[in-house]
């Protein structure tokens, strides 16, 4: 079970659960990935639907990476998302709603 309260969100690899989140490392290395100006951009980039496959990627490694998984973009790669690219992009919208709101408000 996920903890939204902490923004918390379940992303399923090859079958197996892992807890994702973006801590604030996360974040740094979110920025750094994706060589953002700021993470605005990014919200801005998913609230238009105007994402690239690039930045759910980097979004749901860094959110595993906050989860304590240690892997990387390539081994993300090799390894089937439960769900396929809609809910990968679905769940990095969603790790990102989480890391800039409180749960229960609009």
């Amino acid at each position: 079970m996920v903890n939204p309260w902490t923004g918390e969100v379940a992303i399923w690899l090859d079958g197996q659960r892992r807890v994702a989140k973006l801590t604030l490392g996360a974040l740094a290395e979110l920025e750094d990935a994706l060589g953002a100006g700021s993470l605005i951009d990014l919200v801005e980039r998913f609230e238009g639907r105007r994402f690239s496959t690039r930045d759910v990627v980097a979004l749901i490694v860094a959110g595993l990476r906050g989860g304590g998984w240690q892997g990387t973009a390539a081994d993300l790669r090799t390894v089937e998302i439960g769900g396929g690219p809609v809910e990968a992009a679905r769940a990095a919208a969603e790790l990102l709603a989480r890391a800039f709101s409180v749960p229960g408000e609009p």
